[in-house]
C-alpha cells in the first residue's frame, strides 16, 4: 500500500525521566514524530502487538545491568509483532508478519536482519508469550537448570504469569509434582484447575509459609525464581539435598530505593547452599537463542497444539495505556501474559 495512505506522524512512547521507586506516568512521554520511510533495504513495520515484561523496570534506571540503560528521550524497549506496511527489502513483502524488537511505537524502520518471519501464524501474539522470549525462559530455567525428575517437587513463584505458568505446566509434562505461588485466590484457581498444577499457594495470606511447608511435606527438589522477598525466605528452609534454583528475576525488588529493612539473611543463605549442596543460578535468556531455541520451538509448538501447555493473555487496548499497564504489572495486577494490541 502507498506509504501516503498512512498516517503522517508516529506515535511513541520515551523515557521522560528515570524512576525513583515504583515507575509512575510521568516517567514516560507519549510523543508523535515524523513518519520514518524506508530506504532502499529497508522495510516499515506497524506495531501490532507489543510485549511488556518486567525486565523493562531496569532498562529504565542508569544502574549497571546486562544491557545499556535507556537514556532520557530513548525510546521503550520491548518485543513486538509487527506487519510490514512497506518494503525496499527483496526478503520482505508487504503484509508479512514478523516479530521483532521495535518497542513502544506504532511504526518502526528495520533492515530485516533483526526479524523473525511469524508466516500466517493462528495467534501471532503468542510469538511473545510462550512461543517466544518468556517460554524460553521458562523452558531453559526448567530443563537446563532445573533438570527435573519424575516424582520431585518443583514450586513456581507467579505461577500465573507469563513464565511461571509455562515453566510450571512443562514440569508436569516431565512428571513432576508442581506447586505454584500466585498473588490472591482467582489466580490460584485458574492454576490448578486451568493450567492442572498440583497445588497453589497465596503468597498474600498471613499463613503462607506454613501453608508452604505443608504442601510440601517432602521438601523442594527445584524453585524457580522470579520473585524474591517473602516469597524466597518461605522457600528456603524448605530446600532439600542438591536442589536447584533456576533464577530469571526478582520482581519483588525492582522498585527498590535501597537495601530492603530487616535482618541480614545473607549468612543463612549461604550456609544453605552449602550444606545442602544447593545448585543456585542466575541467567539472561538472551545468551542461549544460539543453542537452544530451536529445540525449544520444536517442543513448546507441538505441547501448545497438543492443548499441553495452554496460554492466557492479558491484552490492554492502546499503545497510550502501556505505562500504566506496566505499572500495574511490576505491582502484580496482571493476570497471565500482558500484551498491547497497538493496531488491529
Amino acid at each position: 500500500m502507498p506509504l501516503h495512505q498512512y498516517p503522517l506522524v508516529n506515535r511513541r512512547i520515551v523515557l521522560a525521566q528515570r524512576p525513583h521507586g515504583a515507575p509512575v506516568p510521568a516517567d514516560f512521554r507519549l510523543e508523535q514524530v515524523a513518519m520514518p520511510e524506508p530506504a532502499e533495504g529497508q522495510l516499515l513495520l506497524q506495531t501490532m502487538f507489543l510485549s511488556l515484561d518486567p525486565y523493562m523496570r531496569g532498562r529504565m534506571s542508569d544502574a549497571a545491568s546486562y544491557a545499556p540503560p535507556l537514556a532520557l528521550g530513548d525510546v521503550i524497549v520491548g518485543g513486538t509483532v509487527s506487519r510490514v506496511v512497506a518494503s525496499r527489502h527483496p526478503q520482505f513483502n508487504e503484509g508479512d508478519l514478523v516479530l521483532g524488537f521495535d518497542g513502544w511505537q506504532e511504526y518502526a524502520l528495520s533492515e530485516g536482519s533483526d526479524l523473525t518471519p511469524l508466516g500466517d501464524a493462528a495467534h501471532p501474539s503468542y510469538a511473545l508469550s510462550a512461543l517466544g522470549m518468556p517460554g524460553f525462559t521458562a523452558y531453559h530455567a526448567l530443563l537446563e537448570i532445573g533438570r527435573p525428575k519424575a516424582g520431585e517437587t518443583v514450586v513456581v513463584a507467579a505461577a500465573s504469569g507469563a513464565v511461571g505458568s509455562v515453566l510450571g505446566q512443562i514440569a508436569k509434562i516431565k512428571g513432576a509434582r508442581v506447586v505454584g505461588i500466585a498473588g490472591g485466590a482467582d489466580k490460584c484457581r485458574y492454576v490448578v484447575d486451568e493450567l492442572g498444577f498440583d497445588a497453589c499457594l497465596d503468597r498474600r495470606d498471613p499463613e503462607f509459609a506454613r501453608q508452604l511447608a505443608a504442601t510440601c511435606p517432602d521438601g523442594i527438589d527445584i524453585y524457580h525464581e522470579s520473585v524474591g522477598g517473602p516469597v524466597f525466605d518461605a522457600v528456603l528452609p524448605l530446600l532439600n539435598d542438591h536442589a536447584r534454583i533456576p533464577v530469571s528475576g526478582s520482581i519483588a525488588h525492582y522498585n527498590e530505593k535501597g537495601l530492603p529493612a530487616g535482618p541480614d539473611r545473607l549468612p543463612q543463605l549461604l550456609s544453605a547452599l552449602v550444606f545442602r549442596r544447593i545448585r543456585m543460578q542466575g541467567f539472561i535468556i538472551l545468551d542461549h537463542y544460539a543453542d537452544g531455541y530451536a529445540e525449544f520451538q520444536r517442543d513448546m509448538r507441538a505441547w501448545v497444539a497438543a492443548g499441553r501447555v495452554k496460554l492466557r493473555e492479558d491484552i490492554v487496548a492502546g499503545l497510550e495505556h502501556a505505562p500504566a499497564a506496566l505499572i500495574g504489572l511490576l505491582d502484580g495486577r496482571n493476570f497471565g501474559k500482558v500484551v498491547v494490541r497497538v493496531a488491529d
